[in-house]
């Protein structure tokens, strides 16, 4: 077998790491989780989650993928012996794949919008009948399907290039563009007439809202964004070359990662309330939200909206492309690895089945919308079940492994390089009693509120 690629430098760590970490988790799922739970409340807790909880498990994911230098199912079987480290690996194989099918029908929507955006139509239509345009495009059948699959075979054909040609490349170019973007948005959201209520419902926590769902929907989001508990990082982690510091990374990650959701939020959630649009409006929430931006920045600046509109939604687009290369490469480092086809092979076959199982979330919205699992539509199924039960038991799967099962040897090794590290030495200690001991309670009693 050919040796295994790694990424060529601590930037395409991060950045690769950021990639998967930031994109539609913080712009589309984000603000509209928080507009559901109260605002800054849920923000609070999310962050909260995202220090105590996520980090320590990403750190405990980077440690596991790394020390084993494969893919995530041979990363997990290594360390559990028979057929239940066979089964148990494979969640980590399952997990992105079932996220990535629904995830390209959100990625889908993006290249419908940025299609539109190159034809103009925000600027030359007025704001008031933009509304319902959004649930009139999801209702359709085959044009939200044809983006969906179009997304995904987007997707497909940049892991096709590989760790450094593909993955690294993409995320390197892709991250500091989405930043810069994101940041121009948010200065103009902010200038909209009624966006001080926007800002004033991020900063101002109303914890009277806060429920037990609350806490899920903030655990589950924080799981979500940073990849955890779905074989990303531990896959990722088999490219990181065994002098780079994974507490950096591990912090780098996670701090892109906050900043940029909260970003994301001023971006939206003032442009929310300077429409009239309703908090809590679902996961089309940015999809109602950005054209109205648009529509009202056309009547006094039709070259500017146009520019930004298009080069918006291209980052969206590329956004959600670096989280769906992300998970696909999980699923095409498993069969590259364990049968030995070839990478291009692996793609075509992962291509074939998520499209297929993705269709039925892209046709929730429209023929299949009155088909209920659990009372839900099957979209919202998939990202319930996703967020709230296989994250959460790969979570658990992860600490575990990295807490109780891997010698605390080996943890230390991995996490301040041998010993060679002087400041990770020093939270060492701290980090593994979480890994350890706060991060399976945590997620315990979210399991323990989610069957209740």
């Amino acid at each position: 077998m050919a040796a295994r690629e790694k990424f060529g430098s601590r930037a395409a760590v991060i950045m690769a790491m950021a990639g998967s970490a930031i994109g539609l988790g913080n712009i589309w799922r984000f603000p509209y989780l928080a507009g559901e739970n109260g605002g800054a409340a849920f923000i609070f807790i999310y962050i909260v989650f995202t220090l105590l909880l996520s980090l320590p498990i990403f750190l405990a994911e980077s440690v596991l993928g790394r020390r084993a230098g494969t893919n995530s199912r041979m990363a997990i079987s290594s360390l559990i012996p028979g057929k239940a480290g066979k089964w148990l690996g494979m969640l980590t194989v399952i997990t992105p794949l079932w996220i990535v099918s629904y995830y390209s029908v959100v990625g889908g929507w993006s290249l419908d919008y940025l299609f539109q955006a190159c034809k103009l139509s925000f600027i030359h239509t007025p704001p008031e009948q933009l509304t319902g345009s959004f649930e009139a495009f999801i209702g359709r059948t085959w044009t939200p399907l044809a983006c969906h699959l179009g997304f995904l075979l987007v997707t497909v054909f940049i892991v096709a290039f590989g760790v450094k040609a593909g993955i690294e490349k993409f995320s390197k170019i892709c991250i500091p563009v989405l930043f810069l973007l994101i940041v121009l948005i948010t200065v103009y959201s902010l200038s909209l007439p009624g966006a001080s209520k926007g800002v004033e419902y991020l900063v101002k926590p109303d914890f009277s809202k806060v429920t037990g769902h609350t806490f899920l929907d903030a655990l589950g989001q924080s799981f979500y964004s940073l990849s955890l508990g779905m074989g990303i990082v531990l896959t990722y982690s088999s490219y990181v070359s065994k002098e780079e510091n994974l507490m950096v990374t591990g912090a780098g990650t996670s701090i892109c990662d906050l900043l940029f959701a909260y970003l994301a939020g001023f971006a939206i959630m003032p442009a929310v309330f300077a429409a009239g649009i309703a908090p809590g409006s679902g996961p089309g929430l940015i999809f109602d939200t950005l054209p109205f931006i648009f529509s009202q920045m056309g009547q006094q600046m039709p070259v500017l909206s146009s520019l930004a509109a298009i080069l918006f939604f291209l980052t969206i687009l590329f956004a959600a492309l670096t989280s769906s290369v992300s998970l696909i490469e999980v699923g095409i480092a498993y069969l590259t690895e364990t049968t030995g086809i070839s990478r291009r092979k692996a793609c075509l076959y992962l291509f074939l089945l998520c499209g297929a199982v993705g269709t039925l979330s892209s046709l929730s919205f429209g023929p299949l919308k009155d088909v209920r699992l659990f009372g839900l539509q099957l979209f919202d199924f998939a990202d319930s079940f996703a967020s709230n039960v296989l994250l959460v038991a790969g979570g658990v799967l992860v600490v575990v492994l990295a807490g109780w099962v891997l010698p605390r040897q080996a943890v230390f090794d991995e996490l301040t390089n041998g010993g060679s590290k002087k400041g990770n030495v020093k939270l060492f200690p701290v980090v593994y009693f979480l890994i350890r001991y706060v991060a399976p309670l945590g997620i315990g009693a979210m399991i323990v509120s989610l069957v209740l």
